[in-house]
């Protein structure tokens, strides 16, 4: 990481760099209360004289820097350690902290940390992990987790990665998850609920390659397997046109409470209980969040500046399975999202959208139809070598827009960053020929 963000500028350290998280969180449902203990493995980048974690709403206890008890500042938003610290220094940072975790607050709305009504769910993006733990809150600051959380025996706790165990500590249950393919803050999860856990059936559909996961309450589950059993398809179409699935199994989580918009993580999403409706509004969403795992998850833009590389590409995947389906084609989509966007302000940059405006609509649908120009310059079999080249190129890693022009004039031997100029760089939407 080399630069603050411009999106989220009080969150995130250029100064270091965090290999690896250790989490050991204990939650009390009812009352709400978090007590945890983290242990980060940090890099230093650069010679500083104090280092900065993202830390929100919740009290540090103690805090040891290479396994001696340090100084440190608390202020609203920041744990502060003061010192000497050289370029490329390791560090071990152990922090004790406890608390009522809640969202924090912006433009965006609340995010992080947030209660259900019978459980928790984590809405980390953009800047909403501070809400839960000491971190480098920076979407380019990528980190393998081994997350613990201890609850009653009554609730289930998901997190990212693989479950690793499952453990009784007498009336209560601590689960054990680990991700071993890195992962931005805003990603990193816990969701916490009375959830019964199980594989999704196929049903009409051949089994997808990987292992396609559920999780929701026990009323929930024969209507969520029904509105989710057509994952399996999405997974094969979306692995032709993207490549390989990137991660081990994909799992959905279904909240009891309705959500406004479902939730991506890695490797798995979370959708309300309003999000199981038949029809295309709640297809296009189940579609859109299993295509973040190729578009955000894996690769991941390096500042939220360019998150058009995470929404667009999702919304373009909504049309690609649409097409892949029998259902409305992709072009047909994207007549109507053009006609859609022409009748709205023609004020503001795809490739920098703003901060309060880069989760604005017209972000997902102008990015989609930038796909799509492209598509339609490059012919079908090369767009497709675009985009499965990229994410082969790219698993695990951070990108920018830049990066993709590049790519795509490198393999379709074509100017795309002047075909793709006007939808990227300019507010007036261009013609879709």
């Amino acid at each position: 990481m080399s630069q603050p963000d411009p999106y989220t500028p009080t969150s995130g350290s250029a100064e270091l760099k965090v290999e690896h998280y250790d989490l050991d969180l204990d939650y009390e449902v009812r009352p709400n209360r978090l007590t945890g203990h983290a242990r980060l493995h940090v890099r230093v980048l650069t010679e500083t004289s104090s280092i900065e974690l993202d830390l929100c709403g919740l009290k540090v206890s103690q805090v040891l820097l290479d396994g001696t008890q340090t100084r440190y500042k608390q202020t609203r938003t920041k744990l502060v350690l003061p010192g000497r610290f050289a370029t490329d220094q390791a560090l071990i940072i152990d922090v004790d902290y406890r608390g009522k975790p809640r969202p924090r607050k912006g433009p965006w709305g609340a995010v992080g940390w947030e209660e259900l009504s019978d459980g928790a769910l984590v809405a980390g993006q953009p800047n909403g992990a501070a809400t839960w733990f000491p971190c480098n809150d920076h979407p380019s600051d990528k980190s393998t987790y081994r997350c613990k959380v201890v609850l009653d025996s009554d609730y289930t706790a998901i997190s990212n990665g693989e479950l690793r165990q499952v453990t009784a500590e007498g009336s209560r249950t601590a689960w054990t998850w680990e991700s071993d393919r890195p992962l931005a803050t805003y990603l990193a999860t816990v969701q916490i609920g009375a959830y019964r856990r199980g594989p999704i059936a196929a049903a009409a559909h051949p089994p997808a390659r990987v292992p396609l996961g559920l999780a929701c309450g026990e009323h929930q589950w024969q209507r969520a397997q029904d509105a989710l059993a057509k994952q399996h398809a999405m997974l094969t179409v979306f692995e032709r046109d993207f490549g390989e699935y990137p991660f081990s199994a994909y799992t959905v989580v279904v909240t009891d409470d309705e959500l406004e918009i479902p939730l991506e993580s890695q490797p798995l999403s979370i959708l309300g209980a309003n999000h199981l409706s038949p029809g295309w509004d709640s297809e296009r969403l189940i579609a859109h969040e299993l295509a973040h795992q190729w578009f955000g998850n894996s690769v991941t833009p390096r500042l939220w500046t360019d998150i058009w590389l995470n929404e667009g590409f999702a919304s373009y995947a909504e049309w690609l399975w649409s097409e892949a389906s029998g259902q409305l084609g992709a072009d047909a989509h994207a007549r109507a999202a053009h006609d859609r966007l022409a009748s709205l302000p023609q004020n503001i940059v795809l490739a920098d959208p703003s901060g309060p405006d880069m989760f604005d609509d017209r972000i997902y649908l102008r990015g989609a139809l930038t796909l799509h120009a492209l598509r339609m310059f490059s012919g079908e079999e090369m767009f497709f070598r675009v985009l499965r080249s990229w994410t082969a190129e790219n698993r695990y890693g951070s990108v920018t827009t830049a990066d993709f022009l590049d790519h795509a004039e490198r393999v379709t031997g074509q100017p795309a960053r002047s075909l793709l100029h006007g939808w990227l760089f300019e507010p007036m939407l261009p013609d879709l020929r």
